[in-house]
C-alpha cells in the first residue's frame, strides 16, 4: 500500500536550493521517463522513472533515512505517487518539490538536455584542463594507412563494442584500459587512439593513460565512431577478441597505477574502517566492485555492488545518487580501482579505495537482489497459454516496458502501456474489468498490475509469468508496429540521443555539439561540484 497522498510532505523552491547548499546527504530524484527528463532536469538530479521505481531505487540511493527529494513535471503529479511508493519500502525521509521542473525553472535554475550530464561535462572539462590530445576521423584514417602499428582501444562496454566499433579495434572497457594497453606499448613510438561512441568516454580513457605515465602518444578519437560514421567511414560489429578478455594486470600495470595513486592522493582504507562505516546509519556508504562481470560473479564481498570502473565514472549519477555519500571501492588488482578513484574523486565524490579486499574473506557468488520482490500469489500470475485465451476471449492486453522493444515486437493485440500514463488505459480497463500484463520482466509486470489494481480494485489483473519473452518462446503469435506508440507518447525514449546509434547524421552532430557545449553551460566547474587537479 502506498502512504495517502495527504500525508505527503511537500517543500517549495526556496528550502531545495538550501537543501542543496547544506552539508547533510541530499538525493534529489527525479521520477519522470527517461525520455521527459533527458529533455530538461537539474543538474544535479538522478533520473530513478517511476515505473521503474521500486525495482531501481535501491542501488544509487541505498540508506533508507537519506533526505530524498522528488521532483516530476509539475502537471502529472507522479512525484507525490512515487513519495507513497518509497515510504512503503521504508524510506522515511521523503519530501516533493512543489511545482516540479516547472518551479525549478521559474525560480532562474538552469535546466539541462541529455543524461548522465554530471559525468559528461565533467570529462568536457577534463578535456578543457588537460588539454588531452585528440585525433579527428580524417587524421587517424590517414595515421593509418601510412602506419599499420596505430592502435584503436575502445572503451566503451563488451557489448557495445559488438554491435559496432572502429574497424580493427581492440576492446579494453573502461578502467580495464590501464592493464590492457601493456600489449601495445613495446614500441614506445606506437600510436594509441582511445575510442567510445561519442567524445566523454574517449577523453577520459585517453586522459587516465597519460595520467598513469604512459610514454607513447595517446590520443582520443574526437567524436568516436559517431563522427567515424559521420565522415563517411564504415563500422564493423563483432565481439571482443577472446585473447583479451579478463587479462589480469600485470606488475608493470600494477606500478603505474600505484604511481597514480600517489600523484592524485588517492585514499585507502582497511575492512575494519569500512565496517565502522557500514554501521553508520546517519551516513551512505557506498560499495563498488570495479572488476570485470566474470570476476564479480566468480566471486565477491557479500555487500557488495557491481559498477565496472568505467561505467561507473561515466555514468556516476545512476551509481551514487545521495550527494556528500562515500564510495569506497574493490579490486584485489587494485588497478581498476585507484584509475576509477583518481577520477570520482575529482567529480567531488568522497571516494576510498578497499586495502586487501579479499584476504581472509569468504566470497560469495549471488548478485544481491533489489529490495523490491513482486507480489506472486498464485491467482495473479498466470501463463502465456492462460493469457492467450483471457485475450481471445476478450481480456485488455498491456505490455509493460520499453517502447522501443514494443515497437519491434509484442503479443499480438496487446498495447503498450507506461506506469506513469495510466489515465490512458483506465476506461478499457473500466469497461473489460479484466485484464493481463507482460512485462519486459517480471517485476515491472507487477508494478503496473500494482497501481491498476489501486485504481480499480474490482477489476481482475493478472500478469503473465516471464512476460513477452515467454510469449514469443511459447510461439504465440506477435506484432511488430514501428509507428506505435506514437513518438510522443513516449515519453521514455529520447530521440535524439537514441537515433545517433541508427546512423542519423542530424542526431549525431546535435548530440556532439550538446557535449562539447556543456562547460559553458554550467560555466564554474566548482559549481557542478568538480575537483580537478590540472590547472586551468
Amino acid at each position: 500500500m502506498t502512504a495517502s497522498t495527504h500525508d505527503i510532505r511537500h517543500i517549495g523552491i526556496d528550502t531545495l536550493l538550501d537543501w542543496l547548499g547544506d552539508e547533510r546527504e541530499i538525493a534529489l530524484v527525479d521520477v519522470r521517463e527517461e525520455g521527459e527528463f533527458g529533455l530538461s532536469h537539474p543538474l544535479h538530479a538522478i533520473n530513478v522513472p517511476y515505473s521503474t521505481l521500486e525495482r531501481d531505487i535501491e542501488t544509487p540511493v541505498p540508506r533508507r533515512s537519506t533526505r530524498i527529494v522528488l521532483i516530476d513535471d509539475g502537471v502529472h503529479h507522479v512525484a507525490p505517487r512515487a513519495a507513497g511508493r518509497l515510504a512503503a519500502l521504508g524510506y522515511s525521509d521523503v519530501t516533493v518539490l512543489e511545482g516540479g521542473v516547472i518551479a525549478w525553472r521559474d525560480a532562474g535554475q538552469t535546466l539541462f538536455e541529455g543524461v548522465n550530464v554530471p559525468s559528461k561535462a565533467f570529462a568536457e572539462f577534463v578535456e578543457l584542463a588537460y588539454h588531452t590530445p585528440q585525433l579527428d576521423p580524417h587524421e587517424l584514417h590517414a595515421r593509418r594507412a601510412e602506419d599499420p602499428g596505430v592502435v584503436v582501444l575502445d572503451c566503451r562496454t563488451a557489448e557495445e563494442f559488438e554491435r559496432f566499433h572502429v574497424p580493427g579495434a581492440i576492446s579494453a572497457p573502461g578502467a580495464e584500459l590501464l592493464h590492457l594497453v601493456d600489449a601495445y606499448i613495446g614500441d614506445p613510438e606506437r600510436t594509441i587512439v582511445v575510442s567510445c561512441a561519442g567524445r566523454t568516454r574517449g577523453i577520459i580513457g585517453a586522459q587516465a593513460l597519460i595520467n598513469a605515465g604512459i610514454r607513447n602518444p595517446v590520443f582520443a578519437l574526437r567524436g568516436g565512431t559517431q563522427a567515424w560514421r559521420r565522415a563517411g567511414f564504415e563500422l564493423e560489429s563483432g565481439a571482443l577478441p577472446a585473447a583479451l578478455a579478463d587479462v589480469p594486470p600485470g606488475v608493470a600495470a600494477q606500478s603505474r597505477a600505484d604511481s597514480l595513486a600517489a600523484r592524485f592522493d588517492v585514499r585507502w582504507i582497511d575492512r575494519a574502517h569500512l565496517r565502522e562505516w557500514q554501521r553508520d546509519a546517519s551516513r551512505t556508504t557506498y560499495l563498488y566492485d570495479v572488476r570485470t562481470a566474470a570476476e564479480f560473479d566468480a566471486g565477491h564481498l557479500a555487500e557488495s555492488v557491481h559498477a565496472p570502473g568505467g561505467q561507473l565514472v561515466q555514468t556516476t549519477d545512476r551509481w551514487i545518487g545521495t550527494r556528500h555519500a562515500r564510495a569506497v571501492l574493490v579490486d584485489e588488482h587494485r588497478t581498476r580501482a585507484i584509475v576509477t578513484a583518481h577520477w570520482l574523486a575529482q567529480l567531488g565524490i568522497d571516494v576510498y579505495v578497499l586495502r586487501d579486499p579479499f584476504d581472509g574473506v569468504s566470497l560469495v557468488h549471488e548478485r544481491r537482489a533489489s529490495g523490491f520482490e513482486a507480489p506472486r500469489p498464485a491467482q495473479q500470475w498466470i501463463d502465456p497459454i492462460e493469457a492467450a485465451q483471457r485475450l481471445e476471449e476478450g481480456a485488455a492486453g498491456f505490455v509493460a516496458g520499453a517502447s522501443a522493444v514494443y515497437r519491434k515486437a509484442h503479443p499480438a493485440g496487446a498495447e503498450w502501456i507506461n506506469r506513469a500514463r495510466l489515465d490512458a488505459v483506465i476506461d478499457t480497463l473500466r469497461e473489460k474489468q479484466l485484464a493481463v500484463v507482460f512485462g519486459d520482466d517480471d517485476q515491472l509486470a507487477a508494478l503496473v498490475a500494482l497501481d491498476l489494481r489501486e485504481r480499480l480494485p474490482h477489476a481482475r489483473i493478472e500478469c503473465v509469468r516471464g512476460g513477452v519473452a515467454a510469449w514469443r518462446a511459447a510461439g504465440l503469435p506477435v506484432d511488430a508496429t514501428p509507428q506505435h506508440p506514437a513518438d510522443d507518447a513516449r515519453i521514455d525514449y529520447l530521440f535524439w540521443a537514441h537515433d545517433r546509434h541508427e546512423g542519423n547524421v542530424a542526431a549525431i552532430t546535435k548530440y556532439l555539439q550538446w557535449e562539447e557545449q556543456l562547460p559553458a553551460q554550467i560555466g564554474d566547474p566548482a559549481r557542478a561540484g568538480y575537483r580537478l587537479r590540472a590547472p586551468f
